[in-house]
């Protein structure tokens, strides 16, 4: 089995980016990390990360052809972006959406999903664990 872990917008800022909310660990820390989890599941993991909301889409549309599921934190895509939406539905893909910090507890705009209704599950408020947490639950429910 075979996963896709999408980083969307600023993720690649991690370790610099508002470190009382993101936590210190930088995208690559976060990336061997979710790989040494993925090796103990026995699943391989892709990664990709785009500020651009093209080139994800793009990446979904494509994800089909090599990964049965993605783990995916859309960043500020999750509140903006019904192009994303669209390409998780067309894609056939399992998707679970995670987010480093508590989404519920910060500004107003960001309590809207246009990613939650086509997910399986979404993860937030738990760091970089959430991550941790959507692999787990999505490659358990892949497995079933």
């Amino acid at each position: 089995m075979k996963i896709l872990i999408i980083h969307g917008p600023n993720l690649n800022m991690l370790g610099k980016r508002e470190p009382e909310i993101y936590g210190a660990e930088t995208l690559n820390d976060v990336n061997s990390q979710i790989e040494a989890l993925a090796g103990e599941l026995g699943v391989e993991v892709g990664f990709f990360q785009s500020n651009s909301e093209g080139e994800i889409v793009g990446k979904i549309q494509d994800a089909a052809s090599e990964y049965q599921g993605i783990v995916m934190n859309p960043g500020a895509y999750t509140h903006t972006s019904i192009a994303i939406r669209d390409a998780i539905l067309s894609s056939g893909l399992t998707v679970v959406e995670v987010h480093i910090s508590n989404v519920h507890k910060r500004e107003e705009f960001r309590h809207k999903s246009y990613v939650s209704g086509v997910a399986l599950g979404v993860v937030s408020g738990f760091g970089i664990d959430s991550y941790f947490l959507g692999l787990r639950g999505l490659v358990n429910h892949l497995s079933d």
